[in-house]
């Protein structure tokens, strides 16, 4: 397999609390303790001789919305070489916890939005990470019927820009017939260790060729 980066590429990992995960908001060598720095410390070891750069803006509590709002400031303004990009489980948790909806039409347009800013003015390549939500509390099987047409938009968007795509939902529904939910995802959203470990080797394979 080859790998897809080139030497010297710049990486922005996108997204909500699951790519946040902790991250300095002072020092970008400080990804944070989820797959962002999975996927870092593993490339760096196996191929130092490239000299990559990982930067992490995830945000926890983010939607679709608040990425568009900030996609000047944290993407656009980077100049990364690749984007990858984890939301859409806020667009679908805000409606359940407090009623706020981020309609699937919405969601489609703002994503293609961000797209389409990345492709014309950045010369970065794409990763898209479907959201997903484990059946852990009970509750969260409910979710399944706002969050699976959102996973069906990612699909589309992915698909018309030819972005790289991990299907993270079916991935991690895999993942529970050999263990728990709760073993990948204590409360069906937030990846454990494990969780996180299972995105990172997701996303090496994706850009290994």
């Amino acid at each position: 397999m080859s790998l897809l980066l080139h030497a010297n590429a710049r990486i922005l990992f996108q997204g909500d609390s699951i790519t946040d995960a902790g991250r300095s908001r002072e020092d970008d060598a400080q990804l944070g303790g989820g797959y962002p720095n999975y996927v870092a410390a593993w490339l760096s070891a196996r191929h130092p001789d490239l000299n990559l750069t990982f930067l992490n803006r995830g945000c926890g509590g983010h939607r679709i919305y608040d990425l568009e709002e900030r996609w000047d400031a944290d993407c656009i303004a980077l100049q990364p070489d690749w984007v990858s990009i984890l939301i859409g489980i806020n667009d679908t948790w805000r409606f359940y916890d407090s009623n706020t909806p981020s309609p699937v039409a919405e969601f489609e347009a703002c994503y293609r939005r961000l797209l389409e800013r990345t492709v014309t003015e950045t010369a970065a390549r794409v990763i898209l990470l479907e959201p997903f939500v484990l059946p852990t509390p009970p509750d969260r099987v409910a979710w399944r019927a706002d969050l699976d047409p959102r996973i069906d938009a990612v699909r589309r968007v992915a698909r018309d820009y030819q972005a790289l795509y991990l299907p993270l939902d079916g991935l991690f529904a895999a993942a529970c017939t050999q263990q728990t939910p709760a073993y990948w995802a204590s409360d069906g959203v937030h990846p454990t260790q494990p969780g996180h470990a299972l995105i990172a080797q997701a996303w090496i394979k994706a850009v290994s060729g």
